[in-house]
């Protein structure tokens, strides 16, 4: 089987990747552990699309950690 989940990758592995601010158009940086973060140039928040295998996952907090687990599993509450 796996030795490692591939489904967790982005969320023990951060990547950076860039989103136009909705309010003023502005290149802002996310990494893919961010759940938001603040355009620069305006203040808008920026929130991040974050779809997650840690919402359904068994092995979820064992496999990113207790503290992202409870970050990422309040902002899908919120969300729904």
């Amino acid at each position: 089987m796996f030795d490692r989940c591939p489904g967790a990758d982005d969320i023990r592995t951060p990547t950076l990747k860039a989103k136009k601010c909705p309010q003023c158009g502005e290149e802002v940086e996310i990494f893919s552990t961010d759940l938001q973060v603040q355009c620069p140039k305006c203040g808008c928040i920026i929130y991040d699309d974050l779809e997650s295998c840690v919402q359904w996952c068994k092995y979820a907090k064992e496999c990113v950690g207790e503290e992202l687990y409870e970050r990422l599993m309040e902002k899908a509450s919120k969300s729904e």
